[in-house]
């Protein structure tokens, strides 16, 4: 009954989104204000979305698997809260999500946005049921979360055991309302574009939704991030995987845009920026969930046992781009009078410069993302792009990016002169003293990481003195920054200072270096709902005799029948003590991953810091300069 209402409502969702464009069409040549009907079909649609996603969850919970995606992803053995979650831990249910997160956005777009222009609000309804009415058809024509099938089975295939996790129940919604938030700025700046509304007021207007985006597509991330930390056993938090870099894109674009929204608010400049970075940085957002959830970063091959929905993929995407390339050639107008050159020394400049690295970063990243898909696609041929890669692309421009965001802030609007400025100076040079006595110590390449490590701590420094000598003036902008260097700052100490021991360790063994000793003691097993567990106990002991235990697992799940490790990490102010085992086949013995991890907390700790910079952005009273 739940599948058969849940299916019922998409239809009649599908057909309130087809009716708030006839009433918005009509309503378009109306001077007056926005006819109600819109606004009360837009609540029914979103209503009619809920009660969909709430019949699919209702049929994971009775484990109902005369549904198709119950069958698929569930089981009866499987716990409540992983019930649940697996709603959107796959294909159909996370799409519905999707269309959920569209359809709640579009109706508090209208709710806040009734100060607007009339025209601008019609047609930002109107290409936003655009997107909205391509995944109602992409749901139900290809990826149907209701369907049905028979003869019922008695037991479902379960959920993949790696996500089962309490952050990837968490991961997904957080990283839709960043990915979905991108829509209303597409919608927004499309019809804004039409209208001839990029303006001041516009910017004020929109500057919410990129920020609530940024905000949430910036948590999202981390608690991917964290996710992949300690469940998947990589022992780093980020490697730089295609699915990463899906996610990293759009935050890119979306943190250049917020920068563009912030001078747009203030001088009426950067409007091709602001067009062509919403364009960019909704269509990264959609680009990326598609080919996540298609499967072509694993394999491009997808198309082929799926055309039917890799067609469409391909048809829904080409068309919005196309469309948003139409409208920002046909209607935006560029205002001659605001086209002057800046001066060298301007807020303006410093803020047009790193918004050009940013979009290198950027195309670091796409490049070495689907560079390897189109590869397959052409010659069969399957490379991976690793770490190496964008490290050396990266690094030498990471530099001068983080100098600038240390100096750009202290620049006026329109013209600046460094006079009175001493203390810019004075820092770089303690950062870069600083920095080279931390590489003497560490014994590594001097000049390259000498000049990296001085540049994050010179926007450490920078900001910290913001904190005291500025107080509240521009604490959004210095808490995102201070966060931004924090992280980068524990990346380097992280990378440089961490160790790793490997080793294949039978229980009773012990493993010995010159600093560390590592004795298997004993395992034990532990039954639980829906897996069994083999706890290996591990006793670490440093050069002050110093004793940790440590206590890995091994699950093995019964549907289906699974074995995943599971990481033990101890974790302090200063560091992560983590540790992995793993069977060696057909042998008695257990291979034995023990990392020490350096500042794993504060890139953390930092991700929070530089969220919250935009959410103290979002809830102050007025833009401060």
């Amino acid at each position: 009954m739940a599948s058969l209402i849940g299916s019922y409502s998409l239809f009649f969702g599908l057909g309130c989104s087809l009716l708030v464009v006839f009433f918005s069409l009509k309503d378009l040549k109306n001077l007056n204000n926005l006819d109600n009907k819109i606004l009360s079909l837009t609540f029914l649609q979103f209503l009619l979305v809920v009660l969909s996603f709430f019949g699919l969850i209702i049929s994971f919970v009775n484990s109902d698997f005369s549904n198709l995606t119950v069958f698929n992803h569930s089981h009866t053995t499987k716990p409540l809260f992983y019930k649940i979650s697996g709603t959107w831990g796959n294909h159909e249910g996370s799409l519905l999500l999707w269309l959920l997160v569209l359809t709640l956005f579009i109706f508090l777009f209208l709710i806040r946005s009734k100060k607007e222009p009339k025209k601008y609000r019609i047609l930002t309804i109107l290409f936003q049921q655009i997107i909205i009415i391509g995944f109602f058809i992409f749901l139900i024509k290809t990826s149907n979360p209701f369907d049905y099938i028979y003869p019922v089975p008695k037991e479902g295939l379960g959920l993949n055991p790696i996500l089962q996790d309490p952050a990837l129940a968490f991961h997904p919604p957080i990283l839709y309302l960043g990915y979905v938030g991108t829509s209303i700025i597409f919608s927004s700046v499309l019809a804004a574009s039409v209208s001839n509304y990029i303006t001041k007021e516009w910017a004020k207007h929109i500057k919410q939704w990129v920020i609530i985006s940024w905000i949430f597509l910036s948590l999202g991330i981390l608690l991917g991030s964290i996710w992949a930390y300690y469940e998947l056993g990589w022992g780093g938090f980020w490697f730089w995987d295609p699915v990463e870099n899906i996610s990293l894109m759009p935050w890119l674009a979306l943190t250049t845009l917020l920068h563009c929204i912030l001078v747009l608010e203030k001088k009426s400049i950067l409007t091709s920026w602001v067009i062509i970075l919403s364009i960019a940085t909704f269509t990264l957002s959609m680009s990326g969930t598609f080919l996540v959830r298609s499967g072509i970063l694993n394999s491009v091959h997808t198309f082929a046992n799926d055309p039917e929905r890799g067609l469409f993929i391909l048809i829904f995407l080409f068309t919005l781009i196309f469309l948003s390339l139409f409208v920002f050639f046909f209607f935006h107008k560029t205002d001659k009078k605001n086209t002057t050159s800046f001066f060298l020394l301007s807020k303006e400049t410093s803020i047009l410069v790193n918004n050009w690295f940013m979009m290198y970063f950027l195309a670091v990243v796409l490049i070495g993302t689907i560079y390897p898909i189109f590869l397959d696609v052409i010659s069969s041929q399957k490379i991976s792009v690793g770490p190496p890669f964008y490290h050396k692309l990266i690094i030498p421009f990471l530099i001068p990016f983080l100098l600038m965001m240390a100096i750009g802030p202290k620049l006026n609007w329109i013209k600046s002169e460094l006079q009175n400025k001493f203390y810019l100076a004075s820092f770089f040079v303690i950062s870069l003293f600083l920095s080279f006595m931390i590489i003497r110590m560490l014994e590594i390449s001097i000049l390259i990481n000498t000049v990296l490590f001085a540049s994050a701590f010179y926007l450490f420094f920078i900001t910290l003195r913001d904190f005291f000598i500025k107080g509240f003036k521009n604490l959004a902008q210095n808490i995102a920054h201070f966060g931004f260097s924090l992280l980068i700052l524990s990346i380097l100490f992280n990378n440089f200072l961490s160790t790793e021991i490997i080793t294949n360790l039978k229980v009773g063994e012990t493993y010995q270096s010159n600093k560390l000793t590592i004795n298997f003691e004993k395992i034990e097993k532990k039954k639980m709902q829906n897996f069994e567990a083999i706890i290996g106990k591990f006793n670490i002991k440093n050069e002050s005799d110093y004793i940790e235990i440590l206590k890995p697992e091994l699950r093995i799940y019964n549907q289906p029948n699974i074995v995943t490790s599971e990481a033990d990490i101890k974790t302090n102010l200063f560091s992560d003590k983590f540790m992995t085992m793993n069977l060696v086949q057909n042998q008695e013995y257990f291979n034995i991953r023990y990392q020490k991890k350096p500042f794993m907390i504060w890139i953390w700790f930092s991700v929070l810091i530089i969220s919250f910079g935009g959410l103290f952005s979002l809830l102050k009273k007025r833009y401060e300069s």
